[in-house]
């Protein structure tokens, strides 16, 4: 389902409980461990003036009423970027890990960025991590590796390795 800046809003309280289980299971998302609730529902409160801009978009995936998994997508504000976007905060609940939902979040909004004019996806992961083995199963190009990039949610400075992926003709639209 995709969020707008009022379902935004209204979710945050379980986004922000989706967003701490993440970081404290290991998952390298731009957060220390542990992460406070507070601290986290503030995060995605801040999103929705950017939902709401269309500068970001998110998409949940819902389990029984609460998000089992997230992943939005960043549309930059310049003119000359408008073909491209950044897969972001791409969370899957640990308890639902397994079961191929990062897969279809990841198709998601692959394709809802091509039905956008999307040319050109791109994202960053930490390097060595079990998101690396999914972006390059579904067929992301890896193009270079950034040493002591981020922290991992245990404060050790880790590896970044940036992908891209083409979602439709290489001409700039827009």
């Amino acid at each position: 389902m995709r969020l707008d800046g009022t379902g935004l809003i209204e979710h945050a309280g379980e986004l922000a409980g989706l967003l701490a289980d993440t970081v404290d299971a290991g998952a390298s998302i731009g957060f220390l461990a542990p992460l406070d609730r507070a601290e986290a529902l503030a995060w995605w409160r801040e999103r929705a003036a950017e939902v709401a801009a269309g500068l970001l978009a998110v998409w949940v995936a819902f389990d029984g009423g609460l998000p089992s998994g997230t992943v939005s997508l960043v549309f930059p504000g310049k003119a000359n970027s408008r073909h491209r976007a950044e897969v972001a905060k791409l969370m899957v609940r640990p308890q639902a890990r397994g079961r191929g939902l990062g897969r279809r979040l990841l198709a998601t909004a692959e394709n809802a960025g091509a039905a956008a004019g999307v040319t050109l996806l791109h994202l960053d992961t930490e390097t060595g991590s079990p998101a690396e083995h999914l972006y390059r199963s579904a067929g992301w190009t890896a193009i270079g590796t950034i040493p002591d990039y981020a922290a991992s949610p245990d404060g050790v400075l880790r590896p970044t390795t940036i992908y891209y992926k083409r979602t439709g003709p290489a001409a700039l639209t827009g």
